[in-house]
């Protein structure tokens, strides 16, 4: 029986120069890297190029579907010219018994279940990426960022914000001095002694300030490099149902927690780092999937931030000798979920969610589109000291 590896096939020979076609033997050898391809000439004085070219001298032509190979099959030999043959299958088969194996590019056109196990491995390493990588990388590359930029960045905002809709506030000047000597004194907590793990980058030493805004409903939020406002209407709400100043004291850690886990700076970087990694792994990345990572990047990277924050105001809290409870307090009260019959109905009507019949609130189609999770839970878990591991 004749040795498939050995097996010589008809074939006819261009030069590249003229459509004059010479007829030739092609034979396919076993090679290191791959298949070689050895030309016999059948005509006396033929010139043909160099007998034997290696598996990286040939363009190999692909076997789109192997089932029913091509009836002529056209070999590139580049500089030397290029083969015609008319038996597509007694080629592939040479091909084949030569070792000649196809490549995963090829094997994904050619067998949908490499193609679908090729996709789901891809599918799998973006969401890991997006999950685990992303986060990852862009807290490594914060630490590069520059404290003077963020301030200078923070400074700019601030400018735009009070041109915009934030008015001076109305608080008493010693409503005022009562709450900045409050936060001070929490701030201090940070440098000394056993808080001082609390920093999350070494070296990184933000200037706090506190800022008093009215313009806005009821809220609190930090700029990076250390600037935090909160509005006249936070510390009103607080004195309406009747909570001590350590209530905003909380919530103005839990914003400090956004300064020194460096969050505003590092959602930009995520946001950079997914659009790179996008690019890399879909090629040309479109102005649809660059929204559609920002959208994502805002919503679960913010959550993931907004738990961070409560973590670090419920050790910074404990760390001072500070209840945690005014601030869970301040946060149901500032949300507030609805008690049932129509007052529930109106919530839902207006976007929040009903509570099922264990009493929990049952996440609606905005709780997945917030960029914050749910308060509730978030009070409940404050209270309780759950969801935040020692050192986080």
């Amino acid at each position: 029986m004749t040795d498939p590896a050995a097996t010589l096939v008809r074939a006819r020979w261009y030069d590249g120069r003229s459509s004059q076609a010479q007829p030739v033997l092609v034979g396919l050898e076993p090679g290191p890297r791959g298949p070689g391809l050895r030309l016999h000439a059948l005509m006396p004085g033929t010139a043909v190029p160099p007998p034997f070219f290696a598996h990286d001298e040939v363009e190999w032509p692909e076997a789109w579907r192997p089932s029913r190979a091509q009836r002529t099959v056209v070999v590139d030999l580049r500089r030397a010219g290029s083969l015609e043959i008319d038996d597509g299958a007694q080629w592939h088969a040479a091909l084949e018994a030569a070792g000649a194996r196809p490549g995963l590019a090829q094997r994904m056109q050619t067998r949908w279940r490499v193609f679908v196990g090729v996709l789901l491995a891809a599918v799998l390493a973006l969401a890991l990426f997006y999950r685990y990588g992303t986060p990852w990388a862009a807290t490594q590359l914060t630490r590069f960022v520059p404290l003077g930029w963020e301030q200078s960045i923070s400074q700019e905002a601030m400018r735009e914000l009070d041109d915009g809709f934030l008015k001076p506030s109305r608080l008493p000047a010693e409503r005022q001095a009562a709450l900045r000597a409050r936060f001070d004194a929490l701030a201090a907590q940070l440098g000394t002694g056993e808080a001082s793990s609390l920093h999350r980058y070494r070296g990184y030493t933000p200037r706090f300030e506190l800022a008093f805004r009215s313009g806005m409903p009821a809220n609190a939020f930090a700029l990076p490099g250390g600037q935090v406002v909160v509005t006249d209407a936070l510390v009103n709400e607080a004195a309406k149902a009747g909570l001590a100043d350590d209530a905003l004291v909380g919530v103005l850690a839990h914003e400090m927690g956004h300064v020194v886990h460096r969050h505003g700076t590092r959602l930009v970087v995520e946001q950079g780092v997914l659009n790179v990694g996008l690019g890399l792994a879909l090629g040309d990345v479109s102005s649809v999937v660059s929204m559609a990572s920002t959208v994502l990047t805002g919503l679960a990277y913010r959550r993931n931030h907004e738990r961070e924050a409560d973590c670090f105001a419920a050790r910074l809290m404990q760390r001072a000798g500070l209840p945690v409870a005014p601030m869970a307090d301040l946060l149901m009260h500032i949300d507030g979920p609805p008690t049932g019959g129509k007052d529930e109905a109106a919530a839902s009507k207006d976007g929040g969610a009903p509570k099922s019949t264990d009493g929990t609130r049952t996440p609606s189609a905005a709780d997945w589109l917030s960029s914050h999770p749910d308060t509730a839970a978030r009070a409940q878990a404050l209270k309780e000291g759950r969801g935040c591991a020692a050192g986080a």
